[in-house]
């Protein structure tokens, strides 16, 4: 039985090891004896190389071409977002004057001009119907108040308190006889008026009249912007009904000075700013 186990000889030849190892192949050598041998390796190592200069320009190049394409795109998709917000902006201060009315017997906010002495400022110009509205909304002097739109760059160099980036129609709190009969801008901050608050009721085309809006044009910036004294750019404007709608200056009617000017709307309260 232990006879079996022993391992049995190749005559006339000389194991020097049983198996190859891997790349290895057994070859016979001479005198019936056989020995391994490594087989050649086909496998050839490459040196690596690194971008030539050209290759180098060629990339950077492209990377430019991709970021001239993309940028534009960009920009115009954080303007909407920007844009976005600010419409938010109208329409909560459009529900506070919404609660302003249900609270003072269906009246618009109203004061009578000048409402600030230093700094000097018009109720319409925005900073009195903040204060107006301050109990129906959360008043803050971070710039990412509902009263200042995120285009708005000029607010950076004021009291922020003291300025917003919406004006309020005058229309709404004097009567259609004071605005008809005002028909020079500059009585709207030089010729104080007495101030007759205007009831909801007495808004005839509610979808047609602004109540509130943009004074620049932030979404469409172009020098020399004479807020609504002017016929040029693109502003966010809140109507009456509590709609939002983006609209170029020539899409605002005139107004008794000849202006896309929402304070002195033709027939005031009970006119239209649009058709």
């Amino acid at each position: 039985m232990h006879e079996l186990n022993r391992p049995i000889p190749v005559p006339g030849a000389h194991i020097r090891r049983t198996a190859p190892r891997e790349g290895e192949a057994f070859h016979a050598e001479g005198h019936g004896s056989i020995s391994l041998r490594r087989a050649p390796s086909h496998t050839h190592t490459h040196a690596r190389r690194g971008l030539t200069l050209v290759e180098l320009l060629a990339v950077v190049a492209i990377i430019a071409v991709l970021l001239a394409l993309l940028m534009p795109a960009l920009a115009r998709t954080r303007e909407a977002a920007r844009r976005a917000v600010c419409t938010n902006n109208l329409r909560q201060l459009g529900l506070a004057v919404q609660v302003y009315l249900l609270e003072h017997g269906e009246r618009y906010p109203a004061a009578q001009d000048p409402v600030s002495d230093d700094p000097y400022y018009w109720l319409w110009m925005g900073r009195g119907m903040r204060r107006a509205l301050a109990p129906y909304l959360p008043v803050s002097e971070k710039p990412n108040s509902v009263f200042y739109c995120p285009s708005d760059i000029r607010r950076r160099s004021v009291s922020e308190f003291d300025y917003t980036s919406y004006a309020y129609s005058m229309a709404f709190y004097h009567s259609p006889t004071q605005i008809d009969a005002t028909t020079s801008y500059t009585a709207t901050f030089t010729n104080p008026m007495p101030t007759i608050p205007q009831r909801a009721a007495a808004v005839r085309h509610p979808s047609k009249k602004i109540l509130l809006g943009e004074w620049f044009s932030n979404h469409a910036a172009f020098s020399s912007d004479p807020g609504w004294f002017g016929w040029g750019g693109k502003r966010l404007f809140l109507f009456a009904d509590g709609h939002a709608a983006y609209l170029g200056a020539k899409e605002i009617l005139p107004a008794n000075d000849g202006l896309p000017n929402p304070n002195l709307t033709v027939g005031g309260i009970a006119g239209i700013d649009v058709k």
